[in-house]
């Protein structure tokens, strides 16, 4: 562990998040000899991330999502426990140009970009504008408009297929393809009712798809003052449902040449943008070696470690230190990556029922531990896992000398752990690793529909069941308590013969 700075950059810093992204940014806290505070819902009164932090705050709302996203409560909290920073994660109100205002306003650092940045990203089509206007390339598409025929009219004389996607949001939600002009205004009108629906805007746009492409990621960071940097690229491209499952460190088989092009074009757009802190900006990539501007991340992303183990770099720190108004601490000649790194998400769902969320309680919990290995989670024993969130549970990352190693180790790794209690999708994510177009690099955001055939789970016969079933049962303590214990009075007898 890191010695706490002599002059830590802020005193107490609260985080607007839970679960594991809150355990990861008090880690950071803790080694910068800086207070944290938790907030939580009542219904996890006793969660990791709330026990780990040095203060809690419980924060109510009619359900624990809406406490999560109540922006003044929030705000009233940090204030209320002295906090002079919020740290907002990922996710919730992490991209939220209002939530950055309100912590301004009140007098607190938003640890993150500023609120007109966050806006101007955050809009899918605004950002697409300026990337075009700083000479990053965006696929030929078609603005929103009010007029559903003109809007049809246009989309087709781009051509099939299209993607159709909401303004204001991510995540896969109002995003749908279409392949033929009899399906654009039905999927527009689907579109826009999703968009309306989480995020509260119904605009659409529509932009060419490119088949099978690879998802690739820079990230960024900026001083706020025109000066910005990229720590390398990562893969995101085996996906489920517009959603990513595993992320890696560098991209395979990128050619050094395009590498530099996209890296550049990153750090090109986040100049222009005067952009602060961290930052992530996405692309497309064909087959044809053609990328274009997809979005830009405001924010931390989940992948954040993957970076973080092939360049030695703390995120959540530089995040800190720029938020307190200094500059960034290294040149891009400084920078360097160092073999590779393969990040798993453990999801509580069933990829055999087309990856729905699961629910349960976690009966028994035992992760690998290793140099090599991060296993970012905030799970206990007992904790139920319910549709209140996410269904993501935790992220084991390994890293290896080259990407043959770190798959190895990251399919070993998923093997050894255990996690019973709720069905979840790490015996899939080994066959993902190990299925040979992922180790020869053969990646595009379909390989998942691809693959789905191989991928699926075979039924194991039953003395197989009855093997597994005992196994689990004698790792579990209380099991073995009560099966092969000595019961009282005889255990306090001790060895003793008739």
């Amino acid at each position: 562990m890191m010695a706490p700075d002599d002059n830590p950059p802020f005193r107490k810093v609260l985080i607007a998040n839970r679960g594991e992204i809150a355990c990861r940014v008090i880690r950071t806290l803790r080694e910068m000899g800086i207070a944290s505070v938790a907030i939580h819902h009542p219904v996890e009164a006793r969660a990791r991330h709330a026990r780990e932090a040095d203060q809690a705050i419980e924060i109510s709302g009619e359900t624990p999502v809406a406490a999560h996203l109540d922006i003044a409560q929030i705000v009233d909290a940090a204030r209320a426990v002295g906090a002079d920073a919020i740290h907002p994660g990922y996710g919730f109100l992490s991209e939220n140009a209002r939530f950055a205002s309100a912590v301004a306003e009140a007098g607190l650092t938003f640890i993150g970009p500023d609120a007109d940045t966050i806006a101007l990203m955050g809009d899918k089509i605004s950002a697409r504008q300026f990337a075009a206007d700083h000479g990053v390339p965006v696929a030929p598409s078609v603005m929103p408009t009010q007029d559903l025929a003109e809007f049809t009219r246009q989309a087709t004389e781009i051509g099939f297929p299209l993607l159709i996607k909401a303004a204001a949001g991510g995540g896969g939600k109002g995003m749908s393809i279409v392949r033929s002009a009899e399906e654009l205004e039905g999927a527009a009108r689907h579109a826009a009712s999703e968009a309306q629906r989480y995020f509260g805007d119904g605009r659409v746009y529509a932009e060419l798809f490119v088949e099978q492409p690879r998802h690739i990621e820079v990230q960024v960071f900026g001083d706020g003052k025109g000066g910005a940097i990229h720590l390398f690229e990562r893969e995101c491209s085996v996906q489920r449902r517009f959603q990513k499952i595993i992320e890696e460190a560098p991209a395979a088989n990128l050619p050094a040449g395009l590498r530099d092009e996209i890296c550049a074009s990153a750090v090109r757009l986040a100049a222009a943008a005067h952009y602060r802190n961290a930052g992530t900006v996405e692309y497309i990539l064909g087959a044809d070696g053609r990328f274009f501007f997809l979005e830009m991340n405001t924010r931390l992303q989940v992948e954040h470690p993957v970076t973080e183990m092939i360049t030695g770099l703390d995120l959540v720190r530089l995040q800190i230190e720029i938020a307190a108004g200094h500059d960034l601490s290294f040149a891009q000649d400084q920078v360097t990556a160092s073999g590779h790194a393969i990040e798993c998400r453990i999801c509580a769902e069933d990829p055999e029922r087309d990856f729905l969320p699961e629910t349960g309680t976690i009966l028994h919990l035992d992760a690998p531990q290793a140099a090599y290995l991060r296993f970012e989670n905030a799970l206990d024993r007992g904790q139920r896992v319910t549709a209140d969130f996410d269904p993501m549970l935790a992220k084991l990352v390994a890293h290896g000398p080259d990407r043959a190693s770190a798959t190895r180790r990251s399919i070993a790794a998923l093997h050894d752990l255990a996690l019973l209690g709720v069905k979840t999708n790490i015996d899939y994510l080994a066959r993902v690793l190990g299925h040979p177009a992922f180790a020869a690099g053969e990646l595009h955001t379909g390989f998942v529909t691809q693959h789905r055939a191989v991928l699926a789970a075979a039924e194991p016969d039953d003395a197989t069941r009855d093997r597994v079933l005992i196994a689990a049962a004698l790792g579990l303590r209380d099991f073995r308590d009560l099966i092969l214990g000595v019961p009282e009075p005889h255990a306090s007898i001790g060895r003793w013969r008739n």
